[in-house]
């Protein structure tokens, strides 16, 4: 059993949004066999009543709270300093002083680092074995988000990718392994940090099949007369702002011409106001619900129209572990190791959606076979325990090999 430092950007429970779910399965997994010291942020004020609980399961336990607007603000001195605002963005004195205290008064074997934020904590202290979970390649994502935007955001998304990426290369340089949710992401990053490349992996998303199963004791939230529709996730989260809005506005107009009973239900926390603004006849806008299940297992179709995605979605999975037909971005389908046609089904216009949305309301056969195929698909493929075994072996040699310099 190692003492192990577990960095996170955001307090991994409850696993309620997708990175949130990953991080949480890698606490879980990593309390199975190690004392865990865990340092994090509380960006949601709703997060706080979790605190006890976390700290429970921890040999050690810091988390700071963290208000979005003004880490925001002091962000910009990035602009000052030439570093990405990520960086300054997750900054923080007193997490700072708590790891160089644990640091001290433990032996910490190694740290395991969620997100390339969190990599300024532990990237300094000599002789500290490090496995950073990169998730995705975050620069890339700021290189997207500045070819949808004009001056001057554009030119502060751009710059933005430029010094994020110069940072993951630093990180992955000193990391003895660094992992993203999938083989494309890992690869994406070696061609871009080819000295890095030996040292990357692929370490994919998984889904709790037990959790997300279809369940008769589920009722419906929806009224007896409509068609639901459905999308989930974070909704403060761009990439999920610009699918609702472009799907309620490209896609879902023609789909009523021809369904008039269908609406669409957009389902997550923290509805942004351009979120908020669509809900009407045709558009549930819910918020936070308690559990996202009912929303999944009711629906006549799960939709994830997004067009800034990056590795495998979990909204994806758990609907399609929930055995629900689903209709997804091209790219969502690609990152996930399923057959497109049987197990879900890819889109990228607003006619795919159209069209491929509309075959499965006509024939609800097709729909169930669909669903029927996607939870298979995930129950065979998608084993959180399966696909996090994988660190073990990493966490072994990495410690393996600090003991033996130290000898």
């Amino acid at each position: 059993m190692a003492n192990l430092l577990y960095l996170v950007h955001r307090l991994p429970y409850p696993p309620n949004k997708g990175d949130k779910v990953r991080s949480y399965h890698v606490l879980k997994h990593l309390l199975a066999g190690h004392r865990v010291f865990l340092g994090t942020f509380v960006d949601d004020p709703q997060d706080l009543a979790h605190l006890d609980t976390v700290r429970r399961w921890c040999a050690g336990f810091h988390a700071t709270q963290l208000s979005p607007r003004r880490a925001r603000v002091a962000s910009l001195a990035g602009l000052a300093t030439g570093e990405a605002l990520t960086l300054r963005y997750y900054r923080d004195e007193a997490l700072a002083a708590w790891v160089r205290q644990t640091l001290a008064t433990e032996r910490i074997d190694a740290a395991v680092v969620f997100s390339s934020s969190m990599v300024q904590y532990a990237e300094g202290v000599p002789g500290l074995p490090m496995l950073v979970d990169f998730v995705d390649v975050d620069s890339a994502k700021w290189g997207e988000y500045a070819g949808r935007h004009l001056w001057p955001l554009s030119w502060l998304y751009r710059r933005e990718g430029q010094r994020l990426l110069a940072y993951e290369r630093r990180a992955a340089s000193r990391a003895e392994r660094s992992f993203f949710v999938t083989s494309k992401e890992a690869a994406l990053f070696r061609q871009l940090a080819p000295e890095c490349g030996s040292r990357v992996d692929a370490l994919c998303n998984g889904v709790d099949a037990d959790y997300f199963a279809p369940d008769a004791n589920l009722s419906s939230p929806f009224s007896a007369d409509e068609w639901p529709l459905v999308f989930t996730g974070a909704m403060d989260y761009w990439p999920n702002i610009d699918a609702a809005v472009w799907f309620t506005q490209e896609v879902l107009p023609a789909l009523r011409r021809e369904w008039p009973r269908l609406r669409f239900h957009i389902v997550g926390r923290a509805p942004t106001p351009a979120v908020r603004a669509l809900a009407g006849e045709a558009v549930n806008v819910t918020g936070t619900v308690p559990d996202v299940r009912p929303y999944l297992q009711h629906a006549r179709v799960v939709v994830a129209p997004l067009r800034l995605a990056r590795g495998v979605q979990n909204k994806v999975l758990e609907a399609m572990a929930m055995g629900r037909p689903v209709v997804a971005a091209q790219s969502c389908v690609e990152a996930i190791d399923a057959m497109p046609g049987r197990d879900l089904i890819g889109a990228d216009e607003a006619g795919d959606y159209q069209r491929h949305i509309s075959a499965l309301l006509r024939d609800p056969q097709q729909a169930g076979s669909l669903g029927e195929a996607g939870r298979a698909c995930v129950v065979r493929h998608y084993s959180w325990a399966a696909h996090l075994g994988s660190l073990d072996g990493h966490l072994d040699a990495a410690i393996a090999a600090r003991a033996g310099v130290a000898a």
